[in-house]
């Protein structure tokens, strides 16, 4: 089946619980670049802003595939979105139809669910649009559109680590493509486009703080992020203004 791909969705068990690190798959199709698409994975794909997952594939007889990446495709006659599976380099091609345990790097998800939530907290924490961001291992960054910069590190950085420390719940809500279009203060970012086309979208609340479309995953309260470090505060054109933050164990 190289080059072939599934005609349904892979069941993406990550999207109902951020917190599954392993799960069994059988694997539906291998494409002609060696990548594994599964019928189920807890790998996020990149996406949103939020790199893809790394980890490992683990066949029934111990063998093991080191996943470099995991990415977005599309069924080659135009089905529903797949999640691809990128090996590292010098890796074993699989058989269709083997049944294995997809296991995520977990640690370094765990550090991207933080960061992912705690730029959900700088949105409410700098209350302007946003053109653009970036989660990465332990750090990330938003864009701000802003005329002028009068952003105080110390000052954002103190605010972030309040809201943080305040035990806020962190879940999810689903409503309609067409809510979404009647509600177009819900979305912040000018430049990502919400994870729409589905016929509902998922978002993301932070209680009484912050509630906006992601497709991203997130930890469950905000203390679990811990102490954060706005690091730098950079113009980036005439007005945007880009805030990095980074957490304070990594």
């Amino acid at each position: 089946m190289a080059g072939q791909l599934s005609n349904a969705a892979t069941d993406t068990v990550f999207r109902d619980d951020a917190y599954a690190k392993s799960c069994d798959a059988t694997i539906v199709s291998v494409n002609d670049l060696g990548g594994i698409v599964l019928d189920r994975t807890v790998f996020y794909p990149t996406g949103g802003g939020q790199p893809g997952d790394s980890g490992i594939l683990r066949l029934a007889d111990g063998t093991t595939i080191e996943i470099a990446t995991t990415v977005k495709g599309r069924d080659e006659d135009g089905g529903p979105d797949i999640i691809v599976h990128v090996p590292a380099e010098a890796q074993i091609s699989p058989a269709t139809g083997a049944k294995l345990t997809a296991e995520i790097d977990w640690a370094r998800r765990h550090r991207m669910m933080r960061v992912h939530t705690c730029l959900h907290l700088l949105s409410a924490v700098v209350e302007f649009p946003v053109t653009g961001g970036q989660v990465n291992d332990g750090k990330g960054r938003l864009d701000f559109a802003i005329p002028e910069s009068n952003l105080d590190k110390d000052e954002i950085t103190a605010k972030l680590n309040e809201l943080i420390a305040g035990n806020h719940a962190v879940d999810q809500d689903w409503i309609t493509d067409a809510e979404l279009t009647a509600q177009p203060d819900l979305v912040k970012t000018m430049s990502v486009k919400p994870p729409s086309g589905a016929g509902q979208v998922r978002l993301i609340r932070i209680a009484g703080q912050d509630l906006q479309p992601c497709g991203g995953t997130h930890v469950a309260n905000t203390s679990e992020i811990g102490p954060v470090t706005v690091t730098k505060i950079e113009s980036k054109g005439r007005q945007n203004r880009r805030v990095a933050i980074s957490l304070n164990d990594i």
